[in-house]
Formats: C-alpha cells, sequence, structure tokens
C-alpha cells in the first residue's frame, strides 16, 4: 500500500503520537479522584488551560471547516474581524461569564442551573446540551477519516482476508479508539496534559507553514490569482467593501457570529471541562485574555493556506497540480466532500517532504484533541446533569469514575454510527450554527441572567431555553431536509437568540419575585471560600480598575493587560482609518493586497513569539499542576452531587 507520505513524513508522525502517548501515561498517575477526571482537581494555571483550551476547541474538523469558509472569501472577513477582535479584549478583559462561573465551582454548567434555578431545569438543560453535542458530534469522525484518506493518499478500501473493508470505516475506527483511550486513562487530567502538547506542536508547524508559503510563493501570482476567482465585482476575496455576493460567508455571517460570541461565551459545552479546571477564577480569567494571544498562529495559518489554495487552482503557474487536484475531487462523492477535501490536496501536491509529514501530525493532534475532549464532556454531562440529579444519595467514588467511562464509551459507539449513515448536506460551520444553538439558542440569556441578574426567574430560564431551542431545531431540520433552504444555520441562530433574551427579560420582570442570593452563589461576603483569591492590591488606584484590573492582579498579569490593550486598539485604530478613508477615496484592489502581505507578516512575525512565550508559560503551569495533584488532599463529597446543604435559595 503505497501513500504520498515519504518515510520522514511518516516518522514526524510517529514521534508527535509518541510525545502524546507519554504525556497521558505520566499523568494517569495524577488521577486519584471524581474532581480529577471532570476538572483536573482545579489545579490548571493560566498558559497550560490557554494552550490546551485552544487545541481542544480547534479540531481537524475545525481547520477543513475554515479552509472552507476562507477559500471562498479569501482574505475580506480577517478586515471585519478587527472589530471583533476589540469585542474580545473587552469581554476578556472584564472576565465576562468565566469569572463568576469559576466562582460558583460548579462542575458543569447545568450543575450551575441547578443551584441558580431548580434541579429539574438542570436535567432539561443537561439533556438539551447533550443532544445538541452529540449531534453536532456526529460528524467529527467522518470529516477526520477523509481528510486522512485524502491527503496521505490512501486507498479507498483495503483487502482484509480477501474482503474488501472500507478505509474510511477502519479510519474512523482507528482514530476514535486513540481518543477514547486517552480519556480513559486520566480523566481531564490526561486530556489537559496532551492537548497542551499537542497545541505546542501544532502553533510551531503553523508558523513554520506560514513563513514557507509566504516567501515561497509569488505574491503578485496570489493577487492575480484571487482576482480569478473573483466571481462578480460584489463577491471580491480582496477588499472588503466589496462582499455583497460572496455566499454564506459575507459581512452578515460575521456580524451574527460578533453577537453570538457575546451572547454566547462560554454556553457551548464541548470544551466544559476547560471552565471548570483552572485553579482559581482569577487563573480561568487570565487564561481567556491570553487566549487573544494564542489564537493569532492559529488564525493567520487558516486565512492564508486557503488563499494559497485559491492561487494553486486559478493561476497558470499551478496548472499542473490543479489538474492533479481537480482529477481527485471529480471522483468525489459529493460536493460537500470536494470542499472539504480541496484545501488539504493542494497541500499534499505543494509541500515538500517532512513538511506534508508535519501538517499530518497537525491533524492527527487536533483530531485527538477535540475528539478526546468533546468525549470526556458530553459523556460526563450525561452522567452529571441527566442520571445523577434522579438519584436520591451520590455515587460512591468508584461507581462514579466507572459510570463516567461507560457513558463516554456510549457518547464514541453513536457518532461513529452518525458519521457512517448521515449525509450533510451544507457547509461544516453552517451545520455547528444551527446544531450548537439546539442548546446555545436559549442558554446565553439563562447563563448571562443567571451570574448577572439577582432578579432572573426559573420560569425565565425555561421560557428561554425552550424558546431558543425549539427554533433552532425547526432550523436543524429545514436545512437538513432542503439543501437550498433560503434562511441558513447563522440566520437560524440569531433568530434563537433574540428569542430567547425576550422571553427571560419578559417573564423575569413579570413574576418580579425577590432577588435571588447571588453572594451565597459566587462564595462572596460572608461565604468567602479562604485560599480561592489570592489579593496583591488590597486597594487598586481608580485607573487600574477602570482597565478591569483588580486586587488580584500582578505586575506581569498587569502587563500583559497593557499589551493586549495597545495591540487590539492599534489594529481598530488601522481599521476605522481605513473604513473612513475607503468610503472618502475609495481603496483599489492593489492597495488593499499590500495592505493584507503587511497583515500577514506581522501577524506571523508575532505568532512566533507567542509560540515561545507559551511554551515557557505552560511548561511552567505543567509542572506546578503535577506537584498540587501529587500532594493535594481529594475532596469525595466535590462530585457535582448538589446535597441539601448546598441549597442557595431557600
Amino acid at each position: 500500500m503505497t501513500t504520498s507520505l515519504s518515510l520522514v513524513d511518516w516518522l514526524i508522525v510517529l514521534v508527535m503520537f509518541a510525545f502524546m502517548v507519554w504525556g497521558v501515561i505520566f499523568s494517569k498517575r495524577f488521577m486519584r479522584s471524581v474532581s480529577d477526571f471532570l476538572a483536573a482537581g482545579r489545579s490548571a494555571g493560566r498558559y497550560i488551560i490557554s494552550v490546551a483550551m485552544g487545541m481542544a476547541m480547534l479540531g481537524a474538523i475545525s481547520i477543513v471547516g475554515e479552509f472552507q469558509v476562507f477559500y471562498k472569501s479569501g482574505f475580506c472577513m480577517k478586515w471585519w474581524e478587527l472589530t471583533m477582535a476589540l469585542a474580545i479584549l473587552v469581554v476578556t478583559v472584564s472576565g465576562w461569564i468565566v469569572y463568576r462561573f469559576r466562582q460558583t465551582r460548579a462542575l458543569t454548567m447545568a450543575q450551575f442551573f441547578e443551584m441558580r434555578y431548580s434541579r429539574s431545569f438542570r436535567v432539561f438543560a443537561g439533556i438539551l446540551a447533550f443532544i445538541s453535542g452529540l449531534i453536532n458530534f456526529g460528524i467529527f469522525p467522518a470529516v477526520g477519516a477523509r481528510f486522512f484518506i485524502y491527503y496521505t493518499g490512501l486507498p479507498l478500501s483495503i483487502p482484509v482476508f480477501g474482503i474488501d473493508v472500507s478505509t474510511y470505516v477502519l479510519m474512523m475506527i482507528f482514530l476514535l479508539t486513540i481518543a477514547l483511550l486517552f480519556v480513559y486513562a486520566g480523566g481531564q487530567v490526561a486530556v489537559i496534559i496532551a492537548d497542551f502538547i499537542q497545541g505546542t506542536f501544532t502553533n510551531i508547524v503553523f508558523v513554520l507553514l506560514i513563513a514557507y508559503f509566504f516567501f515561497t510563493i509569488d505574491w503578485n501570482n496570489i493577487m492575480e490569482a484571487l482576482n480569478l476567482a473573483q466571481t462578480s465585482p460584489d463577491a471580491s476575496l480582496i477588499n472588503p467593501f466589496k462582499t455583497s455576493q460572496v455566499e454564506d460567508f459575507n459581512f452578515w455571517y460575521f456580524l451574527i457570529g460578533l453577537i453570538g460570541f457575546v451572547y454566547n461565551f462560554m454556553s457551548w459545552q464541548g470544551t466544559q471541562a476547560y471552565n471548570a479546571s483552572a485553579k482559581s477564577a482569577h487563573e480561568a480569567k487570565m487564561a481567556q485574555v491570553l487566549g487573544n494571544w494564542r489564537n493569532y498562529p492559529r488564525n493567520i495559518f487558516l486565512v492564508f493556506i486557503p488563499v494559497i489554495a485559491i492561487t494553486v487552482m486559478y493561476h497558470p503557474s499551478f496548472a499542473h497540480i490543479a489538474e492533479k487536484v481537480n482529477a481527485i475531487l471529480f471522483n468525489a462523492p459529493s460536493t460537500e466532500i470536494q470542499d472539504q477535501i480541496r484545501v488539504p490536496l493542494v497541500l499534499r501536491y505543494t509541500l515538500p517532504v517532512g513538511l506534508i509529514g508535519a501538517f499530518a501530525a497537525v491533524m492527527l493532534a487536533a483530531f485527538i484533541s477535540t475528539h478526546d475532549t468533546y468525549l470526556h464532556s458530553w459523556g460526563s454531562i450525561f452522567i452529571q446533569d441527566v442520571i445523577m440529579p434522579f438519584r436520591k444519595k451520590p455515587f460512591t467514588p468508584k461507581q462514579h469514575l466507572r459510570i463516567l467511562r461507560l457513558s463516554i464509551l456510549g457518547v464514541a459507539i453513536f457518532i461513529f454510527f452518525f458519521s457512517l449513515l448521515f449525509k450533510q448536506s451544507q457547509n461544516i460551520y453552517l451545520f455547528f450554527a444551527v446544531t450548537g444553538a439546539i442548546f446555545v439558542g436559549g442558554a446565553g440569556a439563562t447563563i448571562i441572567g443567571g451570574l448577572y441578574w439577582s432578579k432572573g426567574t426559573t420560569n425565565a430560564a425555561w421560557g428561554a431555553l425552550i424558546a431558543g431551542s425549539s427554533i433552532s431545531i425547526v432550523g436543524t431540520i429545514l436545512t437538513s431536509i432542503y439543501e437550498n433552504f433560503p434562511v441558513n444555520g447563522q440566520w437560524f441562530w440569531l433568530i434563537s437568540m433574540v428569542a430567547a433574551s425576550a422571553m427571560y427579560v419578559i417573564i423575569s420582570l413579570i413574576e418580579n419575585k425577590k432577588p435571588f442570593n447571588m453572594d451565597r452563589l459566587l462564595h462572596r461576603g460572608k461565604y468567602e471560600i479562604k485560599g480561592e483569591m489570592k489579593i496583591i492590591d488590597a486597594v487598586p488606584s481608580r485607573g487600574w480598575r477602570v482597565l478591569g484590573m483588580g486586587k488580584e492582579f500582578t505586575k506581569s498579569d498587569k502587563f500583559i493587560y497593557i499589551i493586549s490593550y495597545a495591540w487590539i486598539f492599534g489594529w481598530t485604530l488601522i481599521f476605522i482609518i481605513g473604513t473612513i478613508y475607503n468610503f472618502s477615496h475609495g481603496l483599489q484592489d492593489s492597495n488593499w493586497f499590500v495592505f493584507w502581505k503587511y497583515y500577514i507578516f506581522i501577524y506571523a512575525a508575532v505568532s512566533a513569539l507567542v509560540v515561545i512565550w507559551f511554551t515557557i508559560g505552560g511548561v511552567i503551569d505543567m509542572k506546578a499542576m503535577f506537584k498540587h495533584l501529587g500532594t493535594a488532599e481529594r475532596d469525595e463529597t466535590d462530585d457535582g452531587y448538589i446535597r441539601r446543604d448546598q441549597v442557595i435559595d431557600d
């Protein structure tokens, strides 16, 4: 059996995989309790959370999905994302959602719902989150398996004892088994260590691939190809002010995404264990701020590589490569699969030996990181928020760990068969939007209201979640049945958010009940837990407080905030000046192209520094995490079961 990868490439993949296995085996000894399995014993520092969580949210399917988006939209969406960067900064530096959620000490979002609303609402939310996540997760193995088959050049079937067996099926079984073993070994402790190793390696490879294409592909060829690929004057891949005809991934897609980012921050429970894994609320907040920097290598890679793919597919200089790619695409079973494998095939035929293997290793890491995290999340949510609330007494620790592992196995079996049988009819990210909204469409209102508004009521939470979810379920059905339905998943997401928010506010105001005990929920005042908050400056100056820096901020914390503000405000200023100048003078495509060239170069240089910075910080955090887990006393009652003495509102 021959593939497109050389021996050197396969060795790179093998070495990377060996490092992941070592991390899991080494961390296994530190998993000694239910809270360790579910939330790494709440022992993780900011850098290890930032890198590992970023990798968990990336995934092989996300890389393929981003390739689809930017192959259709080119550079243009990055211009509008400059304004989103400001919104992201405001959300993260303020500790929006993440700080208060960590203060509750809940192990899952639905556990918080029981603390804030009621046990029956916890069960309903847990079921909804589980169903939404399971359907959303269902296509992950399929997309990942297809990538490896087409990228490595494996045959579509392999003879086994004289019978042709589908490589697609075997690849899904192999990849899911690896991810399953990682979770079984040490729960969230193993997941967070493996994801950190994978995230560090992935960011290094991203920077190398960006540098390779930046200096080997003629930028004049890139500009010519983007102009050739433009289907109409209002479907530009260079000028962000000429994108009204870009299908699906246009300005409105971005704007809805921006609204959803604020509304649904932390609503999606695919990485729910990371929300509870930080050693303090402050560390959780700092991890989110650092996430702005962590994403730069990934973000530049995911826009620049599709642009390179457009260049290869449209410029005459690369016609010989485009012919090879088109020959394979011609035999792909559907248009959707063609869209998924186009950019990976371009990489297969353009990268040199070594980098081909490095990217294959990245995709293996991305597949495992998302699958082990999601298997852990959805399996845990089913036990913690659907099964456990019905019990009159909690599980013993041994029973609890056993049933968590069985639930995770059940999730793996379901997504295998779902991937095998489900026929996807829309772009990956549109599928994500509508299936994810089954839960997050209404969850945002219940989370924000529950953490920030003492007048929010249980009935309002029920109304919001039912309204948002109902609209999203209708959207899922319509977009699945009708391939060209006029309202796509992104618009159904917006409709569900608006309806859920209105429902929550209206019902709460009509009921007008007494304020909820927020101090006890958030462990403030007389309910404060000793050791949870480390005071650095008891009375910070007003200037620091205005910038979001309070009592817990060290000098290094303040430095991180200041450089984050300076970086984002600088690009926001560029956005404002560029927008005004474009409307007053009209920028040509050639002007925009020069801007994009320097944009890629600057972000790539910063990304290289970020990789060094986060690798050092993550290694320090990992040592501290192992030290804590090796000596800390475990509390067997810290298992997510709400006992009578933990009921907050009388």
